[in-house]
């Protein structure tokens, strides 16, 4: 008996479903978030395909819970599918097209705790940045009064606070005031933002991934846990090379005629990320220099940039968490991988 495949396009609170029956025909109904689940609920279990946009890990898990299995597309797989202009029921039909189609890729599907992991993240991410706007608009109007403090965030603010006496007598009342507020508004995102990362870390201990991944010098607790979360099943990715290709740490290539161009990193997949493991990668680096120790990034740094040499080091991290991850290994600095014949 052949499974039923379903293309579901998700919104808010109008769904549209898409599926051919066993007999040839075809149906593409719309239907409400309560009548959807219904209307499933009673079907027998099928495979529905669904683009990973807003909300789609949620019905992900609720169609599991359900007894079908659901299969995450990325929109931009989809996309070419759609055959005339884009609306809900061309969206549906689309999907179900696309998840035919051979070697079709899929996106993991994460659990509740990865999610809340993610949005963790988010929310250090929005405070990290408010803080830093905050500081720098606060040098900036300081120094329209001849008012300058040291460079970095903590000696910076430092100092003021040891001179709020003097700057209350060299700024207008109305403005000290101001400033003042300002500094305690700095001073919560700081409490807010180490609440945050306590929660961080309480995750990096009780999971056992995110202590495995933790290991490789250059991850630390913000990236092991983000990198855990965002991967989601690391059986999804074929490799380590994928991998680093999902998160944007690879080549660009371009080419014709048999001949294949390199350009930059493709700059694909979660920017944050990224960042998290380029930053980490950079930190090993000034560490080897410091030690003087022998590495392969030696002698790629006399013929490459810094930039190309750290995005090197970030693509190996990504890769040899993978393999530790897919593998169920710990980390072993002198390890040497040796290719099976």
């Amino acid at each position: 008996m052949n499974t039923t495949t379903y293309g579901l396009d998700i919104a808010k609170g109008v769904f549209q479903l898409y599926w051919v029956e066993p007999s040839g025909e075809c149906f593409n109904r719309r239907f409400t978030r309560k009548a959807l689940l219904n209307f499933l609920a009673k079907r027998a279990p099928g495979r529905v395909a669904l683009e990973a946009c807003g909300s789609a890990h949620w019905w992900a898990r609720q169609l599991a819970a359900l007894g079908h299995k659901p299969v995450l597309l990325h929109a931009a797989f989809v996309r070419p599918f759609v055959q005339t202009n884009k609306t809900d029921v061309a969206d549906a039909k689309a999907i179900w097209t696309a998840v035919h189609q051979p070697g079709m890729r899929q996106v993991a599907r994460k659990t509740e705790t990865q999610q809340a992991i993610l949005a963790l993240h988010g929310f250090r991410a929005l405070r990290v940045k408010m803080r830093t706007m905050l500081i720098n608009q606060l040098r900036g109007v300081l120094f329209e009064f001849g008012i300058h403090f040291r460079r970095g965030r903590r000696a910076g603010l430092e100092e003021i606070k040891q001179h709020m006496a003097e700057l209350e007598q060299q700024l207008p009342r109305v403005l000290f005031d101001s400033v003042a507020e300002q500094l305690q508004d700095i001073a919560r995102l700081d409490e807010e933002i180490g609440q945050i990362e306590i929660r961080l870390n309480t995750w990096l201990k009780e999971d056992h991934d995110c202590q495995t991944v933790a290991a490789i010098p250059g991850i630390g607790p913000l990236t092991a846990t983000a990198l855990v979360a965002t991967i989601g099943d690391v059986h999804a990715f074929r490799s380590g090379r994928q991998l680093a290709a999902f998160l944007g740490l690879v080549p660009r290539q371009r080419g014709t005629g048999g001949k294949v161009n390199l350009g930059g990193i493709s700059k694909r997949g979660d920017t944050y990320l990224r960042t998290l493991l380029i930053h980490g990668a950079r930190i090993v680096l000034s560490h080897l220099r410091r030690k003087g120790q022998s590495h392969w990034s030696t002698a790629l740094v006399q013929r490459r940039p810094a930039n190309v040499v750290g995005v090197a080091m970030a693509n190996k991290m990504a890769r040899t968490a993978w393999a530790l991850l897919a593998h169920n290994r710990t980390y072993d600095r002198d390890y040497v991988s040796v290719k099976l014949a």
